[in-house]
């Protein structure tokens, strides 16, 4: 084996230096079989699957320029097996990078129709990648924002969300031109050398006029920001999309427990259907934190702060699959906050989460997670948007307090047992994908495909005319 990988290399040391298409992105799509007529010398008694796990050895640099030793090269090193792994191993899951390229390369709104899909060519994709810097992927959530680079695998940073950066009473420009210079700041990156890829809070949930007034406002907000600064290209996306961007899927029912309030999110083809109607229930993260804190001091639980609380909440609350029956147990748990000591909670732990589904038992007038989930999926199923009702049976959670566990099994097991069978049927419920970090993946993808890639290099000096737009964020 080392006698047969000295050789090729030999040859491509000898014929690299003559050729001026020795780079990833010079090739466009492989040879076929039949095209490679040469032989391969010493290589011909191997099978094509060892002469790739040869071609993987020399890495993706080396592998490109293989294509220049002979034709017969070519197949093998074009073959998108080779390519997956390099993927694989330098960047993303390959099925992640599949999904970004099939379903989001041709932006918004993501196409229905059915057409002949063209074999993608995933040596050329793996260029365009890495003749690319990376994105900036801004996260900007109801309780605070995540920040970092679309090439890493989660946030490197965490401040204020923008929709309550610096002054309030200061018109929402200098906030948002405020908030951007300091996240450019804290990541120690020019704007002008990066496109971002921004994701919005669901917040003027309606789809009247003064609603769809208010959206649009925020968008060209942030659009007119970041174009002052020479932001070369930007995408700016709803949560609830990103989140289930970050499912793999296009089209279901995001459930965003969002700081203050939670959505029922109904999205087709990456659309948000907002003349389906978004449901909103006035239980968030911050009410089951509250509600958590006054059972400790009803206990004689001394803390110093909210954060404990909210540590606590994160580290030892459940939700229980039967309420009634989870009161009848033992449910004692303790868990060490560092700074402030052991803490041991009982009840408290189950009976936290409950609040999603019995906003009552924390004083909250309000609808449970399981009823805004069954009205929206009535809804859409009296809608008829689709051929069938498959499109709205995916339910996706989102936020960091749906990662509590049980939220899914319990929501699954409730819409269930309210839901007809002609609905119910099929039906899934899936936890944040991603945990707490879910819609920071989704924006990632964006980031990462090769769409959006290439037009931000057609882009790199843009005017306020020229730059590219590429927002899925519905109006």
């Amino acid at each position: 084996m080392a006698m047969l990988l000295k050789k090729v290399w030999e040859s491509v040391s000898n014929r690299a230096s003559s050729c001026s298409t020795s780079s990833i992105d010079s090739v466009t799509t492989p040879l076929s079989h039949t095209e490679s007529s040469s032989s391969l010398g010493a290589f011909d008694r191997l099978p094509i699957d060892v002469v790739l796990q040869i071609v993987k050895l020399v890495g993706p640099k080396d592998a490109a320029r293989l294509r220049v030793v002979c034709k017969s090269w070519r197949s093998p090193v074009s073959d998108n097996r080779l390519w997956i792994y390099f993927l694989q191993n330098y960047h993303d899951t390959w099925d992640s990078v599949f999904f970004a390229e099939t379903h989001l390369r041709s932006g918004f709104p993501i196409q229905t129709f059915s057409s002949p899909t063209t074999e993608l060519s995933f040596m050329r994709i793996y260029g365009q990648r890495v003749q690319a810097r990376g994105a900036v992927i801004v996260d900007g959530g109801s309780g605070y924002c995540k920040f970092g680079w679309s090439e890493y695998g989660c946030p490197s940073g965490r401040s204020a969300t923008f929709l309550e950066f610096g002054n309030i009473e200061s018109p929402m420009y200098s906030r948002l031109r405020h908030f951007f210079v300091t996240i450019y700041s804290r990541m120690q990156v020019k704007a002008s050398a990066h496109p971002i890829v921004v994701s919005l809070p669901v917040c003027h949930y309606d789809d009247t006029e003064s609603a769809r007034a208010s959206r649009r406002q925020l968008k060209d907000t942030i659009y007119a920001a970041l174009f002052d600064m020479n932001v070369p290209a930007v995408c700016a996306i709803n949560q609830a999309t990103l989140a289930l961007y970050a499912a793999q899927r296009t089209s279901g029912i995001v459930v965003n427990i969002g700081f203050q309030v939670t959505s029922v999110v109904p999205i087709l083809h990456g659309e948000v259907m907002r003349a389906v109607g978004v449901e909103v229930m006035g239980v968030g993260a911050l009410k089951l934190t509250g509600f958590l804190r006054e059972q400790m001091q009803q206990n004689n639980l001394n803390f110093e702060s909210l954060y404990t609380v909210r540590t606590l909440k994160e580290n030892l609350c459940y939700v229980a699959a039967d309420y009634e029956a989870e009161l009848y147990k033992d449910t004692q748990a303790s868990f060490e906050v560092p700074g402030e000591g052991l803490f041991t909670l009982s009840k408290e732990r189950f009976k936290t989460g409950e609040v999603l589904f019995q906003p009552r038992i924390a004083g909250v007038c309000a609808m449970g997670l399981q009823q805004a989930v069954a009205l929206c999926m009535d809804h859409c199923h009296a809608a008829e948007l689709a051929e069938d009702d498959a499109w709205f049976k995916t339910i996706v959670l989102s936020g960091g307090t749906a990662c509590l566990p049980g939220v899914a099994e319990r929501l699954e097991k409730e819409l269930q047992g309210l839901l007809p069978p002609s609905i119910s049927n099929g039906l899934r419920v899936v936890s944040p994908p991603y945990g707490a970090d879910s819609v920071w993946v989704g924006a990632k993808l964006i980031g990462n495909v090769s769409y959006f890639i290439t037009k931000y290099l057609n882009y790199a000096k843009p005017d306020m005319f020229a730059a590219l737009v590429f927002s899925c964020c519905a109006s």
